[in-house]
């Protein structure tokens, strides 16, 4: 297991965990948002794939916007799958999702496999740098249509010291390296959310992309 694989999967996880709890909220509202442009067109994925999906929470949010924001007296059924290192988190997980892959998103296998959208939301900015490639590769193979990243922004890459340790979160423009990785990728919409918002993020600048 990568080192900092296993920092996420022990007790500091754990511990991640237990903070974000409690945000099911600002999440619905902040997904609303963030994927606006595709729920007024009434182009709703019907399958959502979110690496590093933690106790599902995230997941949670999405599915109750996209259930019902465009066919209130007709649920939408979502396919929900998540991936997660983390033991304790991904027992949670297996509640929320249709599908719960307890192992590093770095190693695993789609299989072929896609999803209508594929989400990263604080999750690259703990990639080291060197699987960053990788990371990129495993997103792109398995969007079906839409990427939502959701991620710190940064120009140019900066290292950040996280709750007293090195080496375990990043700031960069992640979208904009996937754009210039991938020339099928457009971007559709994109913003920021404030933590000093009434339905708060933690300074999150997101961005939404499409595979054509």
């Amino acid at each position: 297991m990568r080192d900092t694989e296993a920092f996420w999967a022990g007790e500091f996880g754990d511990a991640y965990i237990e903070r974000n709890r409690g945000r099911v909220r600002a999440n619905e509202h902040f997904f609303s948002r963030a994927l606006g442009i595709i729920l007024t067109a009434h182009k709703e994925p019907h399958s959502v794939l979110e690496f590093g999906a933690g106790a599902g929470e995230n997941l949670l949010a999405l599915r109750a916007v996209l259930s019902t924001v465009s066919y209130p007296s007709f649920p939408l059924f979502i396919r929900m799958t998540g991936i997660e290192i983390n033991k304790a988190a991904c027992a949670e997980l297996a509640t929320v999702a249709d599908q719960a892959i307890c192992e590093s998103f770095l190693d695993w296998q789609s299989g072929g496999r896609t999803w209508d959208l594929v989400l990263s939301k604080g999750l690259l900015i703990h990639v080291a740098p060197g699987d960053l490639q990788l990371a990129y590769q495993k997103i792109h193979a398995t969007a079906g249509r839409y990427i939502l990243i959701a991620e710190y922004f940064n120009p140019t890459p900066v290292e950040v010291p996280y709750r007293g340790h090195a080496g375990r979160l990043w700031k960069r423009d992640f979208a904009g390296e996937l754009l210039d990785a991938y020339q099928d990728l457009h971007l559709l919409d994109y913003g920021f959310v404030y933590h000093r918002d009434p339905l708060p993020q933690d300074d999150l600048h997101w961005f939404l992309l499409e595979r054509r």
